[in-house]
C-alpha cells in the first residue's frame, strides 16, 4: 500500500489542526503536508511553544492521521542566495527552527523550493551564496536526522530533477534529495519527464501531483489552481513511470481550495479523477 497526502492549504484555512487532520481523514487521507509560508501568520509556527507543538502531536494520535512533510516556501520572502546578509541570516535561523519543528512533531521530510532567490536577481553570487548556505542547512537537518528535499520548480533555476542532481554532486549529503512536482516538471519543454524521473529515481522523497499549463513562447505557463485534467501532465506516463521503477513512496496531491466555499467537494473531483490512474498504474491505497 502507498500513502496518499493532501496539501495543507486544500483544507480550510480556518479550523483547528484537529479539525484539520479529522477532515483529512474522513477524506481518506493518511497524511498532510504542513505550509509554512511567507506570510507572518505561516512563520510564526516556527514559534510554536511546546503546549502549541503537543496539541499538533496529540491531533496526530487522536486521529491517525501523521503531518509527514512541511513545505517551507517561507525561504521566497528570505531566500538562502540573498545578497543581503541580514537576509541569509534570517534564512538559516527560519531553516533551524523548520528542524527543530519538525523535529518535535514527527515530520520526516522539509520540501525546499528549488530557487536561490525569488524576488531579487538571479546571479552568479546569489547562486553561490545559495550552495553555501544549502551546506550549512543539511549539516543542521542531519543533526536532527531530517531530510532536505528540493522541489522541481516553477523557477528556471531548478525546474528539473537534471538540475537537482547537479546540485547534489555539488552538496552531496545522505540529508539531500528531490520532491518531484509532476505539473512543474511537465510544464518545461525541455524536461523528458520520463527520462528525469527515471534519474530521480534513487532521489525521489514523495510526488507532487498537480496539473499545469505549459511554458512556451507566447505563454509564461501556469503552475497553479490548474483544474485537473486540463492541463499538460500525462498523469497516466508518469504514474506508469514510477511504478516500472519500482517508485513506491507517498503522493501528494497539490491545490489551493482552503478559501474556497466548497473544499471537500473540490478535493473529491480531484480524486475522482487521480485514483484511477493511480490504480490503473499499478498503486494502492488504503482508503
Amino acid at each position: 500500500m502507498n500513502l496518499l497526502g493532501i496539501y495543507e492549504k486544500a483544507l480550510p484555512n480556518d479550523i483547528t489542526w484537529l479539525e484539520r487532520l479529522t477532515l483529512a481523514k474522513d477524506l481518506g487521507f493518511d497524511f498532510v503536508e504542513m505550509s509554512i509560508d511567507e506570510t507572518d501568520i505561516r512563520l510564526s509556527r516556527l514559534d510554536w511553544s511546546k503546549e502549541e507543538r503537543k496539541e499538533i502531536v496529540d491531533a496526530i494520535f487522536t486521529t491517525g492521521v501523521k503531518i509527514q512533510s512541511i513545505c517551507l516556501s517561507g525561504h521566497r520572502r528570505y531566500p538562502l542566495g540573498s545578497k543581503d546578509s541580514h537576509i541569509r541570516e534570517e534564512a538559516l535561523t527560519i531553516m533551524q527552527k523548520a528542524i527543530d519543528l519538525a523535529s518535535d512533531i514527527g515530520v520526516r521530510v522539509i520540501q525546499l523550493a528549488g530557487y536561490d532567490v525569488y524576488y531579487e536577481e538571479k546571479t552568479v553570487e546569489t547562486r553561490n551564496y545559495y550552495v553555501e548556505n544549502m551546506k550549512k542547512c543539511l549539516a543542521m537537518a542531519a543533526a536532527k536526522q531530517i531530510t532536505l528535499a528540493i522541489e522541481i520548480m516553477d523557477d528556471p533555476f531548478i525546474n528539473s530533477i537534471s538540475k537537482y542532481c547537479k546540485f547534489k554532486e555539488k552538496i552531496p549529503s545522505s540529508w539531500l534529495q528531490v520532491y518531484p512536482d509532476i505539473g512543474n516538471l511537465s510544464a518545461w519543454a525541455e524536461n523528458d519527464v520520463g527520462y528525469e524521473l527515471e534519474m530521480g529515481m534513487p532521489e525521489i522523497a514523495g510526488i507532487h501531483l498537480k496539473d499545469t499549463l505549459a511554458v512556451s513562447d507566447q505563454s509564461p505557463g501556469k503552475f497553479k489552481e490548474v483544474p485537473f485534467g486540463e492541463g499538460c501532465v500525462d498523469f497516466k506516463g508518469c504514474l506508469k513511470t514510477l511504478k516500472a521503477n519500482n517508485y513506491s513512496g507517498p503522493f501528494l496531491i497539490e491545490m489551493w481550495s482552503e478559501k474556497s466555499n466548497q473544499p471537500k467537494e473540490e478535493i473529491k473531483k480531484a480524486l475522482t479523477f487521480l485514483l484511477p490512474i493511480l490504480k490503473e498504474a499499478g498503486y494502492e491505497f488504503a482508503r
